[in-house]
């Protein structure tokens, strides 16, 4: 907007030139207000894109702009109400973002305007026609100018200061609801799941294979899980059973083996431990794993909301374990949530472990099927962009999941959130999360980590989860490698960090 004004008022004044009077030469005026639009406009054309943007260029206008006012001053007298421009200059460059800039602005103003009143003053051309004033009364006004140009430039200054108060207001109310909207659908799908367990069974106290089938500790989409018991030995274990119309699905119950083979296969105690697989030539296959105690980490979100840096590296750490384990087995998870990832508590000791759960929905490499007899797989706000697509998946699909657990973590919100599915998915294959430190007190550095993790190009991301931790550790103490710190933002470039989504209110 002072760009087209800048524009419009000297071409404006240049046309009723002919009819002014004044002393001085008007050559030199209307010379100084055809240099004014051209400076304005360029200015136009230099800040509508954020990259174009150069502390030079805007020295540059407001010099020109500096020039016009002071050659017009010349004409028509230092206390003429030409005087006016110059308040308007220097507060619109107090409003700018470049501290240096707008020092510079000021002080070389009210420099030039000194001095061109001073010299007006001794040479006698200070007054405008028709207002004679006497040495001490023009001294008052010129210092009454100056006054002004002081209070335009703090008054500039605290503009923006409330202003970008205001906004960081704003974000952090936004960031907070976010936070509140994604711990609000966990608890939405937690109470599902509450509501649709009864405590007691269809096959409870039933005994299946060396198991004595106790409460329901949950339901899901394919089956239940069981509390339960060893005949023998009475340890205790969870028994995970297929759901009756489920066992008539074509290729649930290859599903169910192919998951306790994929778990038990896998040799590391950040997996969940498969005891005993059976029933698959009978009526009733069953999967019977470690009974774990403790809470997974959608619920300690529930509880924090956030997790403090050291405490996702851990979790880098130990889940990182199971995903290179399954990576080995040519596994792909497909489902990394926090929901999926435990944090256990021994019995013997108050030492905990974060485990890998559910291989339901996982897949060997390189195998696509994102949907499977009309049911979604995988969880659309943790899912990766070519998982979402249908195409085929590798290990990376679920580094992008863990780098979204990441970004939920770090934050306290769902990096991709919508009303429906179809929104979720489009924002996970097309749409970048809006900026980490944007939701919380993060470094720039961890942007710059977490927009790696979050690539749509496989090839773009990490190569494993230990990569990611040891960036996230670099990144927190400001020691990000120059080629990683590089590749960021070239992926950002190339797709920007999305917008905090206002609600209503604010």
């Amino acid at each position: 907007m002072f760009a087209l004004l800048g524009a419009g008022l000297p071409l404006g004044l240049l046309s009723l030139l002919p009819f002014l009077g004044g002393a001085g030469s008007w050559r030199v005026l209307a010379a100084s207000l055809l240099v004014a639009p051209v400076a304005s406009l360029w200015l136009l054309w230099s800040t509508w894109r954020d990259d174009r943007y150069a502390r030079g260029r805007l020295l540059l206008v407001g010099a020109a702009w500096l020039t016009a006012a002071l050659v017009g001053l010349r004409y028509f007298g230092v206390l003429s109400p030409i005087a006016v421009v110059l308040p308007l200059g220097v507060f619109f460059f107090g409003m700018t973002r470049d501290e240096r800039v707008q020092a510079l602005a000021y002080a070389i103003t009210a420099a030039a305007y000194f001095v061109l009143a001073v010299s007006s003053l001794r040479s006698g051309s200070a007054e405008p026609v028709g207002a004679p004033f006497t040495p001490p009364q023009s001294m008052t006004l010129v210092a009454v100018v100056e006054i002004v140009l002081a209070v335009s430039f703090l008054t500039a200054r605290a503009a923006r200061s409330t202003a970008l108060l205001a906004m960081a207001r704003g974000e952090r109310a936004s960031a907070a609801l976010a936070q509140k909207d994604a711990i609000l659908s966990e608890v939405q799908t937690d109470l599902a799941r509450a509501l649709d367990v009864a405590g007691v069974g269809r096959f409870s106290d039933t005994v299946v294979g060396n198991y004595r089938l106790g409460a329901v500790l949950g339901r899901g989409a394919m089956g239940e899980v069981y509390e339960a018991v060893h005949l023998e030995t009475r340890a205790e274990a969870a028994v995970k059973l297929l759901h009756t119309h489920t066992l008539r699905e074509p290729g649930s119950v290859a599903r169910f083996l192919r998951e306790s083979r994929m778990a038990a296969a896998l040799e590391t105690r950040h997996v969940v431990r498969i005891l005993e697989v059976g029933g698959f030539d009978g009526d009733l296959p069953y999967l019977a794993m470690e009974r774990l105690r403790g809470e997974d980490l959608a619920e300690l979100l529930r509880r924090r909301t956030t997790l403090h840096i050291p405490e996702v590296l851990r979790l880098l750490s130990e889940i990182g374990a199971g995903l290179t384990a399954a990576r080995a087995r040519g596994i792909v998870h497909r489902d990394v949530k926090p929901r999926n990832l435990f944090l256990s508590s021994h019995a013997d000791s108050k030492e905990t472990t974060w485990k890998l759960l559910d291989f339901g929905v996982s897949k060997f490499a390189t195998a696509a099927a994102t949907y499977a007899d009309g049911r979604i797989i995988g969880t659309p706000e943790y899912m990766a962009p070519e998982q979402a697509a249908g195409e085929p998946v590798t290990y990376k699909t679920d580094l992008f999941s863990l780098g979204a657990v990441v970004y939920r973590a770090l934050t306290g919100a769902q990096p991709f959130a919508g009303d429906h599915v179809v929104e979720v998915l489009y924002k996970v294959v097309h749409a970048m999360p809006p900026r980490p430190s944007l939701l919380a007190e993060l470094a720039p550095d961890v942007d710059l980590v977490l927009a790696v993790a979050l690539a749509k190009s496989p090839a773009d991301r990490f190569e494993s989860a230990e990569a990611l931790r040891d960036a996230l550790a670099a990144a927190a103490t400001g020691e990000l490698a120059a080629d990683l710190r590089a590749r960021a933002h070239k992926i950002v470039a190339a797709l920007p960090w999305g917008e905090i989504p206002f609600q209503d209110g604010y």
